[in-house]
């Protein structure tokens, strides 16, 4: 849904087929020397707040303190303002760093930077990501519009089950983040025709950026993009682009002294399985890359292959991106013999009948990791402080509960696994709370009715249902089809082929965006576009199709009597119509009725608006 969301922003501020054009080049092999302009436009930095906006991330505050609430009030002219300032002599305020904790005891350093320079690397990023789309390889899942681990859990599944690759190279990258090289990570910028000196220089800058130590002192890195950067993600994927392409030269797209015949199936994929044979028949090794952000495997036929493409590799690594590699964790794997784990899982090649199917488990340190967080929230149950704290904390379990289904619910043996943490949390839960669970109650909420309603493991306490672990249904990963793509007309159409949006809508909406209220707040303006969205352009009274001079934004509660611009106390409403909540005399209260002629169910919703105001019912 999220996804769904962005796209759609970049629609309403006329910028989508500005992405487009930019993807469209790249493809071509383009360069690009005059990013800056795009960049630093009023509509990119308005749709940077939009999407930094949902973000949670945005409520993080940095070394100055603010968030996005401390900005959300400033008229959007003056935040546009500082931005494309802030462009013109770009120098990042100092990181501030902080250690997650991570479940076998270790953390993880994760560097938040100032609102002002997250919003810079958003702009950045919108911008930079249609050019990268369109040279980055088709496996490279992680940190990607419209991908996601399901395709990645796809893609080894189908290595495994179809192409009969049981041979698997596991190399593992010692702290890749804080390890990537600057200057390489440039060249490698420059080499996919990013080619904006001033851009390079400002991401030079970021990349530099001094680090606030939990201990107060100050870090100057020479090496790594930060963790926690709304940029640092596509760096990576930019960084490991280059392996990507580098494994896929030595099999898949190594060039033949002759042109073999390939044929498309009807979703637009090449089948190359003419050029596999030939290829086969050489002495070339067969390989295919598989990555997740600086998460890969590479699958292999055949075991000497696969050790002299792990020692090639970790070679490769170590002299083209200066990267180390651990070896506790790097290894080859025989599938038909043991497991090899990622993203969570853990996947093996068993023999069923007269052939071999992948087997799939969730991985013994998240079974471990799940069922420690399930025991720690029923802990959290059992000392609730009230009735409502202890509602919010069943919901609480049931989210982390449907989080492990959603994700783990590829693993074709999950139910094995969730039935093991079940029969773990089983003990904690009865010893805490077997006075106050119930094998009867009811299920208000669609979801749980859907999902949980049917098992006989449903438990409830004051009336609340407690989601049973061990009930899941899995699902087979899917192939991301190849029409999806966020910068091109018809993957657009793919993505979100239902929405009620018409033309009429879209062309206001666009109007809108671009319009400006004097000295409103940023936040005013943004939840202003997103309630015509969400109200499909229609007044909210009347229901009618509002043009751009019929728009009026009504605060329920207003300003004077302490409303505030959220979202939740605006509404989009006619002109004549907002005119009427606001009246006072009888004679303009009556014209305003008969030009409107509400019937009863919308005079009911006027008068509530007119009550919220402190102005009578009519």
């Amino acid at each position: 849904m999220t996804k769904k969301k962005k796209l759609r922003h970049s629609e309403y501020y006329d910028l989508q087929d500005c992405f487009d054009k930019l993807y469209a080049k790249s493809k071509q092999g383009d360069v690009f020397t005059n990013l800056m302009e795009i960049i630093s436009s009023e509509e990119n930095i308005r749709l940077a707040y939009r999407n930094i906006k949902r973000n949670s991330g945005g409520r993080t505050s940095g070394v100055d303190r603010l968030n996005i609430k401390d900005i959300e009030k400033m008229p959007a002219e003056k935040l546009v303002e500082i931005i494309q300032r802030k462009f013109q002599y770009y120098k990042p305020k100092p990181v501030r760093r902080v250690e997650i904790p991570k479940p076998n005891g270790k953390t993880r350093p994760l560097g938040i930077p100032t609102i002002v320079d997250r919003l810079v690397q958003q702009c950045i990023l919108q911008v930079l990501e249609p050019i990268c789309e369109a040279k980055f390889h088709e496996r490279s899942n992680g940190f990607r519009p419209n991908r996601s681990a399901e395709h990645a859990l796809a893609q080894c599944y189908k290595m495994i089950q179809v192409q009969k690759l049981y041979f698997v190279v596991d190399v593992d990258i010692k702290g890749f983040f804080d390890n990537v090289n600057h200057s390489k990570l440039i060249r490698q910028m420059w080499t996919l025709g990013i080619r904006d000196k001033q851009l390079i220089c400002i991401i030079k800058e970021m990349l530099k950026a001094p680090i606030i130590m939990p201990d107060g002192s100050t870090q100057y890195p020479m090496k790594g993009t930060p963790q926690g950067g709304i940029l640092s993600p596509l760096l990576a994927n930019i960084v490991l682009n280059e392996l990507d392409w580098w494994i896929s030269s030595q099999w898949e797209t190594m060039l033949t002294h002759s042109e073999i015949k390939t044929t498309a199936a009807k979703n637009g994929t090449m089948c190359l399985s003419n050029i596999y044979k030939v290829l086969r028949k050489s002495m070339l090794k067969e390989m295919h890359i598989v990555r997740y952000a600086d998460d890969f495997k590479i699958f292999c036929r055949r075991r000497s292959d696969a050790d002299k493409v792990f020692i090639a590799v970790k070679q490769w690594l170590k002299d083209r991106l200066s990267l180390e590699t651990s070896d506790d964790k790097s290894k080859v794997v025989n599938l038909k013999k043991h497991y090899s784990e990622f993203l969570g899982f853990k996947l093996k090649a068993v023999r069923k009948g007269g052939k071999f199917v992948v087997r799939s488990h969730m991985s013994d340190k998240a079974v471990k990791r799940e069922t420690e967080k399930l025991k720690e929230q029923i802990k959290a149950i059992e000392f609730r402080k009230n009735t409502e704290d202890e509602i919010k904390r069943i919901y609480q379990y049931n989210s982390i509960v449907f989080g492990i289904h959603n994700y783990y619910k590829y693993a074709t043996d999950v139910n094995l696994d969730c039935m093991a943490i079940q029969f773990q949390i089983n003990t904690v839960l009865y010893n805490r709370l077997n006075r106050r669970l119930k094998k009867c109650g009811s299920i208000s909420r669609k979801y749980i009715a859907e999902h949980y309603g049917k098992s006989k493991m449903m438990r409830y306490i004051n009336g609340e249902p407690l989601c049973p672990i061990g009930y899941v249904q899995t699902k087979n990963p899917m192939y991301k089809k190849k029409k999806i793509c966020k910068y091109t007309a018809e993957g657009r159409e793919e993505i979100h082929r239902n929405l009620k949006f018409d033309e009429t809508v879209m062309t206001v909406l666009h109007m809108l965006a671009r319009a400006y209220t004097p000295n409103r707040s940023v936040e005013y303006m943004d939840n202003r576009v997103s309630l015509y969205a969400a109200q499909y352009g229609k007044c909210a009274i009347t229901g009618k199709v509002l043009w751009i001079d019929e728009i009026h934004c009504h605060h329920k509660m207003p300003l004077s009597k302490g409303g505030t611009d959220e979202y939740k106390n605006l509404i989009i409403v006619h002109i004549d119509v907002h005119k009427l909540i606001h009246a006072t005399k009888p004679e303009t209260i009556q014209a305003y009725l008969d030009k409107i002629k509400p019937d009863k169910s919308q005079l009911d919703k006027i008068n509530k608006l007119r009550m919220l105001v402190g102005n009578p019912a009519i």
